[in-house]
């Protein structure tokens, strides 16, 4: 068979053709027995796991097999460098229709593979799950190590501090609406991406969308120069900003001049996922972040523009926001 239905096949199959993508184990037991034996240098375990699910989260229309493995990793990654960490290894449990190629299936763990070698060089797949489902559904933990430092959370941010952010903001907010606005029928149902009339910055964009390549070292960095408070920018710089604010009980101030070319998409856009961080000098703040803001003390409203509230939702909640009817 060419390229076989996974309806077709054995798990045992589908797993061989996976793992040799994947690369070599850097683990004392990794995949092939019931479960992987990790090391943890510090004695700590910093752990994070976040779901794809084909509708919410992605269009098989407009992202490859690659895209999607990239992309797993990738908001994953960035979850482990939030906490100032450096990610070590991915676990990947794939639920998927028997409706689906095995090149499709190859292609993911390609992207997987591509994710942590571009984005944290030391990561590696060490195990996960197969099974079948009407939803194709990526699900992925990621572990990773503070290396004796201690966690930085989002409760840390202190009255005064500043503000700073990791990564470019809006741009794949920017990417999806493009996805919204040029690349479905009549009907409404997405269709592939014809990139030959995309231009340079939209190509950008929309890469930020379907293959994001957040500052993952930018976790570390942050924490060894002192970050009081740091987060993943996954839902929206004001969404998160208020999850920040609201548990370390203060307000943040955000600059609307700080935020790029596009300030309005940098404010209530999501899936940037750059980091977010606070630190208590202007001098503290490292390469790899920009100073976006400042941190005042608990008022009314979690998060200023400068200095007024901000009106509307600012970021996705998939909860409020999901509408299976657009496609």
């Amino acid at each position: 068979m060419q390229d076989p239905w996974v309806g077709e096949l054995s798990e045992g199959e589908i797993l061989s053709a996976i793992l040799r993508e994947l690369g070599p184990s850097a683990a004392e037991v990794g995949p092939g027995d019931d479960a992987a034996v990790l090391a943890a240098p510090d004695g700590r375990v910093v752990a994070t796991v976040d779901t794809l699910v084909h509708g919410p989260d992605f269009r098989l229309a407009w992202s490859s097999g690659f895209d999607l493995g990239w992309k797993a990793a990738a908001v994953n990654l960035a979850d482990i460098a939030a906490m100032g960490a450096r990610p070590t290894s991915l676990l990947v449990a794939l639920a998927m229709p028997d409706a689906t190629r095995l090149s499709f299936v190859v292609d993911l763990a390609r992207g997987l593979r591509a994710g942590c070698d571009e984005l944290a060089p030391g990561c590696v797949v060490e195990g996960g799950d197969l099974t079948v489902s009407d939803v194709l559904t990526v699900a992925v933990t990621a572990l990773g190590t503070l290396e004796g430092r201690p966690a930085v959370r989002r409760s840390g941010a202190r009255v005064g501090d500043i503000v700073a952010a990791s990564g470019n903001l809006g741009d794949a907010a920017r990417g999806l609406r493009l996805l919204f606005d040029r690349f479905r029928d009549a009907a409404g149902n997405p269709i592939a991406v014809d990139r030959a009339g995309l231009t340079a910055e939209e190509a950008r964009e929309l890469d930020a969308q379907l293959r994001p390549s957040p500052h993952i070292a930018d976790g570390v960095r942050g924490a060894i120069a002192g970050a009081s408070a740091m987060m993943d920018l996954s839902d929206g710089l004001v969404l998160d900003a208020g999850r920040m604010a609201a548990a370390s009980g203060v307000t943040l101030d955000l600059h609307r001049d700080a935020l790029g070319p596009h300030p309005d998409d940098a404010l209530s856009g999501g899936e940037d996922h750059g980091l977010l961080a606070t630190f208590p000098t202007t001098d503290a703040v490292p390469d790899g972040f920009r100073i976006i803001g400042v941190v005042r003390e608990r008022g009314e409203a979690p998060v200023l523009v400068d200095g007024a509230g901000y009106e509307g939702n600012g970021g996705w909640d998939p909860y409020r926001d999901w509408d299976a009817s657009l496609g």
